[in-house]
């Protein structure tokens, strides 16, 4: 009976162990897509919104009401995060596609590429390397790590 016992504290134990960890790789990918979206986020606002920036919207008043992160893919050594805007530029709805060429370099995450695009946007890498982003907003300015 003993032994019976003993056995079932085992599984149960065992049960828990591998839940609690299967539940901390979930939390760790959900942590990282978190981040990624928040960096995404902050970064086009920054870009867009920025003094001095050359704008796709030639000037004119616009509002952002959404930053929308669509997929983060590798591309060799180059994360590549793509998304959309929306936004109004003198009460007209625009949509905008944009996409960042992101690098680890000493072990901090740079944007190396920028591209954004009013229509007929096919995100390859070739086509974003030949956008080189001028440091203006930091990728990671804005993310604060919660745990």
């Amino acid at each position: 009976m003993n032994f019976i016992l003993h056995s079932l504290f085992r599984r149960i134990v065992m049960a828990m162990v591998v839940v609690f960890m299967a539940s901390s790789l979930w939390a760790a990918e959900i942590s990282e897509y978190e981040r990624t979206r928040m960096c995404f986020t902050n970064f086009i606002r920054c870009e867009l919104t920025r003094t001095g920036a050359v704008s796709p919207f030639n000037g004119k008043p616009f509002e952002i009401t959404m930053i929308n992160l669509f997929d983060a893919v590798h591309e060799g050594d180059l994360l590549i995060v793509t998304g959309a805007v929306d936004c109004f530029v003198d009460n007209k709805h625009e949509h905008l596609y944009t996409a960042v060429g992101i690098r680890k370099l000493m072990g901090q995450e740079k944007v190396g590429f920028f591209v954004v695009k009013k229509q007929d946007f096919t995100i390859l890498a070739p086509e974003l390397m030949r956008y080189p982003y001028k440091e203006r907003c930091d990728w990671t300015q804005y993310w604060i790590d919660i745990d």
